[in-house]
């Protein structure tokens, strides 16, 4: 079991869930605005559900290095897809602000 710390509420899960499936089955909003409507759907392409985390999570998988390496995300630290991510055990995530989050 692990712990997820999103903006205040506290979730439980399995470990080696996925960190979107997760959180949108908790009612937790990952998107910002119209992201909610206009998101690629979990393949890791377009970046919206984009959240920061501290914690132990999965390897970043080769679309999510890919997607988080040109604007508006690049060069940001702790930044992971929630669509791309499994959970490895306690976290903090919080989500940005803006479109892209």
């Amino acid at each position: 079991m692990a712990f997820i710390n999103f903006q205040g509420h506290i979730i439980i899960c399995e470990k080696g869930a996925s960190l979107k499936k997760v959180l949108l089955e908790n009612k937790q909003e990952i998107y910002n605005g119209n992201a909610a409507f206009l998101n690629c759907r979990g393949l890791g392409t377009c970046g919206t559900c984009c959240v920061f985390v501290t914690g132990k999570l999965s390897p970043m998988t080769r679309v999510e290095k890919w997607r988080l390496s040109f604007p508006p995300h690049k060069g940001e630290k702790g930044k992971r897809l929630a669509c791309q991510a499994k959970v490895l055990g306690d976290l903090e995530v919080k989500k940005g602000e803006g479109f892209w989050g």
